[in-house]
């Protein structure tokens, strides 16, 4: 077998075994390849990216064993660039041996378009005894995956030895169901008693959700989640579907998501044609009506708006990154 071959199904069956485990925060790198394996790598790419953002999502993904923390890497670093203190889990997410990483320079685990953008944000550190900034990198592992993140870079001054010392941390955050359960009665079961001190002479009727209320509410979450290529129905036709009425809905889910039904489900339209884009050979026309836009100006405008850059542009720059 081409060892060039050979090394992308090695790296393809590395990936494979790490979402296997609940690793969803690993990619593979581009290359200029247009055979089947690099198809093969931009599905999984996408595949990955869609399963953490639903953990992200109220932990839809595992639900009942999500954690708080997901991803937690962090680095120290000497006035040289050598890594002088790693935690435990990035030996894990880097599939390293502490040893093989202490002592080493920060640049020998991210990747070489990284390491261009560390080495110029580098020079500025060394210009300043304090600096605070977040910079996205990727890092690799031992099995030549990439791992994408936002970088928090923080200097300071050791005056003991008189050097000075960067740290550098990277967090995914994500939810407990349960925690989010516990807040969700906090705000949405109002107390009798606050409401009568907060609202006393209101004849309006109190909002009380039962946690069947929530569950369904919850439930119509999921469904929105894995539905967004199709039609959907009107808030009491769909507040029907999942057995509730369209005011315990429209209530519910603001107080659960902190948004509307539609304009959540527009959000989440915009993201996954986001990864579309970014992702696949598909025609921005096609994503546009894939997500239910009914012409290209109405979702250009749309997606510009949430994201701050077209849906053109965002295409030209994932092209000009892969060659």
């Amino acid at each position: 077998m081409d060892t060039n071959l050979h090394h992308r199904m090695q790296v393809i069956n590395t990936m494979l075994l790490e979402m296997a485990s609940g690793n969803f925060f690993y990619r593979i790198e581009r290359n200029s390849e247009n055979d089947d394996i690099e198809a093969l790598i931009l599905t999984l790419n996408m595949l990955a990216e869609e399963i953490q953002d639903t953990i992200v999502h109220q932990g839809y993904a595992n639900t009942d064993q999500t954690v708080l923390d997901i991803v937690q890497m962090s680095f120290i670093l000497d006035g040289k660039g050598t890594i002088q203190m790693v935690n435990q889990q990035t030996c894990n997410i880097l599939s390293r041996l502490h040893d093989d990483i202490v002592g080493n320079n920060f640049k020998n685990y991210i990747t070489d378009e990284s390491t261009l953008k560390w080495s110029t944000l580098w020079k500025q550190l060394k210009k300043k005894e304090i600096f605070d900034t977040s910079i996205e990198l990727q890092f690799k592992s031992k099995g030549n995956l990439i791992i994408p993140k936002i970088a928090y870079i923080s200097t300071f001054n050791d005056y003991a030895i008189k050097d000075s010392k960067t740290l550098i941390t990277i967090i995914h955050h994500s939810s407990f169901r349960n925690q989010l359960d516990a807040d969700l009665k906090q705000r949405v079961i109002k107390d009798d008693k606050l409401n009568a001190r907060s609202n006393g002479k209101s004849n309006k009727p109190k909002i009380r959700l039962s946690f069947e209320d929530i569950r369904k509410i919850r439930e119509g979450h999921d469904i929105i989640i894995n539905n967004l290529e199709s039609d959907f129905p009107s808030l009491k036709d769909f507040a029907l579907q999942i057995g509730t009425n369209e005011f315990k809905l429209k209530y519910g889910f603001k107080e659960l998501y902190g948004t509307t039904v539609h304009r959540f489900l527009m959000q989440e339209r915009l993201r996954n044609a986001q990864m579309m884009i970014q992702y696949s050979d598909v025609s921005l026309k096609s994503i546009a009506y894939k997500v239910r836009f009914k012409s290209m100006p109405h979702f250009s405008r749309s997606f510009k708006k949430r994201y701050g850059y077209s849906p053109s542009a965002l295409r030209n720059n994932s092209i000009s990154n892969d060659k």
